[in-house]
């Protein structure tokens, strides 16, 4: 097999969650291109998600899923559900994550837990239910979506900055339990992204001018510029890469 033909994804499958704008639904773009057969998690759109994977000639499955209120049983029906109507599930990518801002003296209890429920306990409870079915399989690919977060502390984000260590953690603890069984945990740390989740910092001229300034290649980053992270995290192009944390942040962790 060439370089090239290893980052190929021709008949596998991906669950990916979050699909259905930024960060998520490009990652789902990228994988079709790359040759995957898509099942999309979402919460209240999936359309267009689906229309680009469909122009690639590549099938989707959407599957809607508010991780803020799915038990464990919910998770492990949903990867059943995508084996049964998809033939196998190779990738996921747990990409869904939420954000609740306000400084750590006045924090709520009410969003601690819905952050740690969407962005922590999701993702290890869907990675256990698709890592039972790898196992068996005999191979798969888990791609968390950590955050230059899992680095720093960040301000007024104290669940947020828990959660994305944990994720950082938790990607190391499976890669150290499951590279034996020939499935590759991996996570990608997005830098400050032009997504939904960043629109507050975008629209304060103070704060934004702030981020902007500290990030070296003088731009927020863009979806798109996860694709090639990720196939790469989910091709064969990456069989010996186990637990690593890669940055996608226009050199802001390099400053």
């Amino acid at each position: 097999m060439s370089v090239l033909e290893s980052f190929r994804l021709d008949n596998k499958v991906a669950l990916v969650t979050g699909c259905g704008r930024g960060i998520g639904q490009a990652i789902a773009v990228g994988l079709a291109e790359a040759g995957a057969d898509i099942a999309g998690m979402y919460t209240t759109r999936y359309e267009e998600t689906q229309q680009q994977v469909e122009a690639l000639g590549r099938r989707f499955l959407p599957i809607e899923c508010d991780l803020l209120e799915a038990p464990v049983a919910k998770l492990n029906e949903i990867v059943g559900q995508v084996v049964g109507e998809m033939g196998r599930l190779d990738i996921l990518v747990n990409n869904a994550g939420i954000v609740r801002r306000a400084p750590s003296l006045e924090f709520s209890e009410e969003d601690w837990d819905a952050v740690i429920q969407v962005n922590l306990k999701a993702i290890f409870f869907l990675s256990q239910a698709a890592g039972r079915i790898m196992n068996k399989q005999g191979s798969g690919k888990i791609i968390n979506v950590a955050s230059l977060i899992s680095f720093q502390g960040g301000i007024l984000i104290p669940a947020y900055s828990a959660a994305k260590h944990a994720v950082a953690g938790i990607t190391k603890t499976m890669a150290n339990e499951w590279s034996s069984l020939n499935i590759n945990v991996n996570a990608i740390a997005p830098g400050y992204f032009e997504t939904d989740n960043t629109t507050a910092l975008r629209n304060d001229p103070v704060r934004s001018k702030s981020l902007m300034d500290r990030i070296p290649a003088g731009r927020w980053g863009v979806p798109d510029d996860l694709k090639g992270v990720a196939v790469f995290l989910a091709s064969d192009a990456s069989r010996y890469v186990h637990g690593a944390i890669i940055p996608v942040d226009g050199a802001w962790l390099a400053r």
